[in-house]
């Protein structure tokens, strides 16, 4: 059975960092692109970053450039979200999801493998 399961998400002030880790099972993430979405109440899943299968390639949303780094470790089947300077417009629930590695990965699209998700709030 596939399975993402996501952590590392809590509370945190703004101008503070979390890192996400989002665990594969099941199968193995060599051959898959991975990316990070998020949901804020009332609004709609957006894609955040997302990174090629051998990680040579990356893609962030406007919003988060500069910010947030995607990174993988194959060997660990884990993928990473690490966050800095967030912003109480950054709180969401994140969700980790895999695509093919040939899909249309880089634009966020072709992601059918999801986890449960992890909420990350930035408040004072």
């Amino acid at each position: 059975q596939l399975q993402l399961v996501e952590s590392g998400g809590g509370l945190v002030q703004p101008g503070g960092s979390l890192r996400l880790s989002c665990v594969a099972s099941g199968f193995t993430l060599d051959y898959y692109a991975a990316g990070w979405f998020r949901q804020a109440p009332g609004k709609e899943r957006e894609g955040v970053s997302c990174i090629s299968s051998s990680g040579s390639s990356t893609n962030y949303a406007a919003s988060v450039k500069g910010r947030f780094t995607i990174s993988r470790d194959n060997a660990k089947n884990t993928v990473y979200l690490q966050m800095n300077s967030l912003k109480p417009e950054d709180t969401a629930v994140y969700y980790c999801a895999a695509a093919p590695y040939d899909s249309s990965w880089s634009d966020f699209l072709d992601f059918d493998n999801w986890g449960q998700g992890t909420q990350v709030t930035v408040s004072s």
